[in-house]
């Protein structure tokens, strides 16, 4: 991976959060859970420990991931968004042509995409599309239920 990974700072601190409680809370934990699985004995059939160190690996490969992602990210300063164009960083409020409904998300780097609270990826199909048009355009998204128009009605920071 050395894509470089656009990120806002909030997503910066949650990734950086996470990974402090990884390697501190978590690894202590599991440590406990398998010196524990360990007192029971006869590990062949011993489905605490086996429960335990598959936990551990999971933690593992979680920090490891987070660890490569943080080696490559970009933070995005708030004071560079410039909302003349849609980018990274920016908030755009779009209208739905067919239903008038008005959908409002941010636009992210993939690692911070959390569409529940409107954060779209860059990656993904709207957020893709929707780059680098300018508010009054009209863009039209393919989406798995099929096409969609949208216009852009208003981009900010």
């Amino acid at each position: 991976m050395n894509k470089e990974i656009l990120i806002t700072e909030d997503g910066l601190k949650k990734l950086e959060d996470e990974l402090e409680l990884l390697k501190t809370v978590k690894r202590k934990d599991i440590a406990e859970k398998i010196k524990v699985a360990l007192s029971f004995g006869d590990l062949s059939e011993n489905s605490e420990y086996d429960s335990a160190k598959n936990e551990q690996a999971q933690i593992e490969s979680r920090i490891a991931e987070l660890e490569a992602t943080l080696k490559h990210v970009k933070v995005i300063d708030e004071d560079d968004i410039d909302t003349e164009i849609i980018r990274v960083g920016t908030k755009v409020s779009i209208k739905n042509m067919a239903t008038k409904d008005v959908l409002e998300y941010q636009i992210v780097g993939s690692t911070e995409s959390d569409p529940r609270n409107r954060k779209i990826s860059d990656e993904s199909p709207v957020g893709k599309e929707l780059l680098g048009h300018k508010k009054g355009d009209k863009v039209e998204i393919v989406i798995p239920s099929g096409s969609v128009k949208f216009q852009v009605l208003n981009i900010s920071k």
